[in-house]
């Protein structure tokens, strides 16, 4: 059989292109152009194609179609960025699916028909797939499963060379989250504002350790991956990339909560000084797709000591006041206040019908108080550790 015309239309290929330089298919083309070779030249060319594709998939027809519904090309580009896509790009993208979805209904068999070797050879699995249908569905639901590595994974981090995908993001459910409805639904309300393209707020978190301000954050992400929420962790030390990354995200048709985590500085941070123009939304300032969610255990983030109060700068105040001004450029502050004894308890029972412990009653209580003396008193931290202990403890008896 020849496939000279298979590969012309391959070679047609201009949205695709990128798929000509893949392992794989530079050899399955190797292996069509090679129907005039010898037996055994033939033999060899098949098995380098085969091994190449089992390394990948033993199905050639998955394995193209994975290709195109993640590849990062012109059209996917036009979508994302809610520009009008031309009629010439439509036909062509319709062209290279008709080639694609043809490619990857190539059996071994076809390949294997005139072949005159009675001797075992492998042979590849195929599926049926609707190129066409799926890609323009795709393209439909690009704003809210996103594309590339933000339609693989939903959490990420920054770091200095750039984002990363959290392979393994805290499995935190909001349904597992005990106490703390009213601070909780707040945020929830906010971000449901966000995806609903309604005003929404840059929102602080703050309250005393444990209480379940980052747990809140990573739970509520969680909780809305799949209506178009993104969730990058940004650490103190790189919020001067702040201004770079949000231009890069406003390319992007998802959704997009920046989590800054435990935030403090220390004086003269040129950190503090880029975070607060992000948050007066000045120029480079974030975009409608971003919002800043910030933990935080101090009011004002500023470390400050009474060498600062005692400064000899002429205008002292000014320069305390402006450290004290942050966080009212956060359009939404919600407390989240260490529990009373009441809540606290709340908390533990839940947990501990969560985890099925068999203490229960009066003697779950004392245990749990007595934990939280000797432990940094009471929070939902504490809680979640005393209930991990005594899990640990009944499950080696």
């Amino acid at each position: 059989m020849k496939f000279t015309e298979l590969q012309k239309r391959l070679n047609s290929l201009v949205i695709f292109r990128s798929i000509l330089q893949d392992e794989v298919i530079i050899k399955l083309r190797t292996l069509l152009d090679a129907n005039d070779q010898e037996v055994e030249s033939y033999i060899n060319y098949y098995c380098d194609f085969c091994a190449s594709l089992f390394y990948k998939d033993t199905n050639l027809s998955r394995y193209i179609y994975k290709f195109v519904m993640r590849n990062e090309n012109v059209y996917v580009s036009r979508i994302a960025q809610q520009k009008p896509v031309e009629n010439v790009l439509h036909q062509s993208l319709l062209h290279e699916l008709r080639v694609l979805q043809e490619v990857s209904s190539l059996t071994s068999q076809q390949l294997l028909k005139d072949l005159p070797y009675p001797g075992f050879l492998p042979k590849w699995k195929n599926t049926k797939y609707q190129f066409k249908k799926d890609y323009l569905t795709k393209m439909e639901r690009l704003p809210i499963d996103g594309y590339g590595m933000y339609a693989k994974y939903h959490v990420f981090r920054l770091e200095q060379h750039g984002l990363l995908p959290v392979k393994h993001p805290d499995p935190q459910d909001v349904s597992e989250l005990i106490g703390y409805e009213r601070e909780r639904n707040q945020v929830k309300q906010n971000t449901l504002a966000f995806l609903q393209g309604m005003k929404a707020s840059n929102t602080l978190l703050y309250g005393d350790a444990g209480t379940g301000k980052s747990s809140t954050v990573k739970a509520i992400a969680n909780a809305y991956h799949k209506k178009g929420l993104r969730l990058i962790e940004v650490s103190k030390q790189l919020l001067h990339k702040l201004p770079e990354l949000m231009d890069e995200l406003a390319k992007n048709p998802l959704k997009f909560i920046i989590f800054i985590d435990d935030l403090s500085f220390s004086g003269n941070d040129d950190n503090f000084v880029a975070l607060k123009t992000i948050l007066e939304g000045g120029v480079g300032g974030r975009q409608k797709n971003v919002l800043i969610y910030a933990t935080t255990n101090r009011r004002h983030f500023v470390k400050e000591s009474m060498k600062d109060r005692n400064s000899d700068e002429l205008f002292t105040n000014d320069s305390i006041q402006e450290t004290m001004s942050l966080a009212a450029r956060f359009g939404l502050t919600i407390t989240f206040q260490k529990p009373n004894k009441d809540l606290y308890l709340e908390i533990v029972q839940g947990l501990a019908r969560e985890n099925q412990l068999t203490i229960s009653g009066d003697e779950l209580i004392t245990q749990a108080e007595m934990f939280a003396i000797r432990n940094n008193g009471r929070s939902p931290r504490t809680a979640k550790q005393f209930v991990e202990m005594q899990k640990i403890q009944e499950d080696m008896e």
